[in-house]
């Protein structure tokens, strides 16, 4: 990692780095956590100097006698921590090339706690109560994680200090959407087991780790469990780790006091969870990737798709539709993001309800097909319902593509299975849903399996054979009629080409100093031209 990420511009480089509770001369420090620092100086603990995220996972942890010492001395308070190397959460979120994609699994997690009781999951934008920066909230009235739930949620193989033995590997969709999305994330979940009321916080810190030049990830937790109406610590270690945990947070989080963090649970109501991640990416140009400015009812993507090809009258139609919106939009993104409609849940963006599309409604002459897949020899018979049609707005906007769904979930939107640029198969979408592959780690793509090669074949099909029967009814010239108009060209073509080929072969022969053509004169063709 480049010395400036951990350094300022002092010539004494090893005084300047910052580590979790240990001040120059080692030990816990002192000072109370509860006092704000300065913004200028939290700034620099909080935040990466590099905040794009495609840039972000360069990381060496220096290895000279001082930082070996200081690192030993820190885990002298070894809470509750995960043992993978902090690489590995940039590493693992590049599966996401989109941050929408990211987005979705987090919405995911919420929709998947519906039968638990969710009834709705609000994404917005609220403010660091440090430095007033942007964070995003998904927060779900869902079941809630105990204790162990929520480790089970944050860590890539969970220890203990009594044990040191691995779990295994759980919430993975977790980890690569928030440090996608951000460098850092605090996790608030209440859960309701019985009697037992426990309240859990967690702290997944990419910018502690490479501050403090950690070497493995620490996963600061807290736990407390409401006894008669109090909130009460609970720890299954010792109280000196506990502290150490609370510390940590709180230095490293948006909350300045252990008061202010119970105060996120006030509106999480009997069970559910809460979910901010700050210090969100930026692009290239210094800003943001999420722009939460241009529309308060959304939240954008500031690199907007890409809309060539169109004519100018048509570019306004094209920005209106759902195929180009679902881009950059997650309003438009999340309306399609999962194909039943629900009945008794909500997805709230920004203090408004997202209200769900069927892109079946989107079509017209619909048709619905019948697919019977090849999965294996052992495997049950399959059958898959295609739903295809021409876009509403056909033939003005040209747009087309299936979009497949696994298990409710869309995981490609407008797949192009026909070559773009063909007229043939214009204007024609179709929906349907493929439980019998597997989508890929990112969910926005299928294993290319031979079963998927399979499928992208009849799909192509499919569409081929509905446009040639159908296209007519889009004001294109119809399949038969144009074939009948190629027949009748060729045959005149041929009558043509045959009455030429006669005339040049028609022999002619030389008589009596009279060049006659297969018997004519001649003479006799030259006054019949003028008379």
């Amino acid at each position: 990692m480049p010395k400036s990420d951990f350094h300022e511009d002092d010539d004494d480089d090893d005084d300047d780095v910052v580590f979790l509770g240990s001040p120059a001369g080692g030990g816990v420090n002192s000072e109370d956590p509860s006092v704000p620092k300065p913004v200028e100086a939290q700034q620099r603990y909080r935040t990466l100097e590099c905040r794009n995220f495609w840039r972000a996972g360069t990381y060496e942890v220096p290895s000279g006698p001082l930082h070996r010492a200081r690192r030993a001395a820190l885990e002298s308070y070894d809470f509750d921590r995960a043992r993978v190397h902090p690489k590995f959460l940039h590493s693992n979120a590049t599966s996401h090339k989109w941050a929408f994609g990211a987005v979705a699994e987090l919405l995911d997690n919420a929709v998947d706690e519906i039968h638990n009781g969710a009834t709705f999951v609000k994404v917005d934008k609220i403010n660091n109560l440090k430095d007033n920066s942007p964070v995003l909230l998904f927060q779900d009235d869902g079941g809630g994680m105990d204790p162990e739930g929520i480790r089970r949620c944050m860590s890539l193989g969970f220890s203990s200090k009594r044990l040191k033995t691995t779990i295994g590997q759980y919430g993975n969709g977790f980890k690569t959407s928030t440090m996608r999305l951000g460098a850092d994330a605090i996790v608030f979940s209440r859960a309701s087991r019985g009697s037992c009321v426990t309240l859990s916080i967690g702290l997944l810190s990419y910018t502690f780790l490479r501050r403090t030049l950690k070497d493995d990830i620490f996963v600061p937790m807290l736990d407390f469990q409401i006894i008669n109406g109090q909130i009460i610590p609970l720890s299954s270690n010792s109280q000196d780790e506990w502290d150490s945990s609370l510390k940590t947070i709180i230095e490293w989080s948006p909350f300045s006091s252990k008061e202010e963090l119970l105060l996120q649970f006030e509106d999480i109501g009997l069970h559910g969870t809460k979910v901010l991640i700050y210090n969100l990416w930026m692009n290239d140009d210094g800003l943001l990737e999420l722009d939460f400015e241009d529309d308060e009812e959304d939240i954008l993507l500031r690199d907007q798709a890409y809309s060539g090809g169109f004519s100018r009258s048509n570019k306004e139609i094209v920005h209106c539709h759902i195929s180009y919106t679902l881009k950059y939009s997650l309003r438009a993104y999340a309306s399609i993001l999962y194909l039943r409609k629900f009945s008794s849940f909500q997805i709230i963006l920004r203090g408004k309800p997202v209200e769900q599309v069927n892109l079946a409604d989107e079509m017209k002459f619909m048709k619905t097909i019948t697919y019977k897949p090849q999965v294996c020899k052992d495997a049950e018979d399959v059958s898959v319902r295609v739903t295809i049609g021409f876009a509403k707005e056909a033939p003005v906007l040209g747009i087309f593509g299936f979009n497949v769904y696994h298990k409710n979930r869309l995981i490609m939107p407008f797949w192009k299975v026909v070559q773009e640029g063909s007229s043939r198969g214009r204007c024609v979408i179709g929906v349907f849903e493929a439980n019998f592959m597997e989508p890929a780690h990112d969910k926005q793509d299928f294993e290319r399996t031979p079963l998927f090669i399979r499928l992208e074949a009849k799909l192509r099909q499919i569409v081929l054979d509905y446009w040639k029967h159908n296209c007519h009814l889009i004001g294109y010239q119809s399949y038969s009629t144009k074939t009948e108009k190629r027949k009748l060209k060729d045959s005149d073509k041929h009558s043509y080409e045959h009455s030429s080929k006669t005339q040049h072969k028609m022999p002619s022969v030389h008589v009596d100093g009279v060049t006659r053509l297969d018997g004519i004169m001649l003479s006799e063709i030259v006054f019949s031209k003028y008379c």
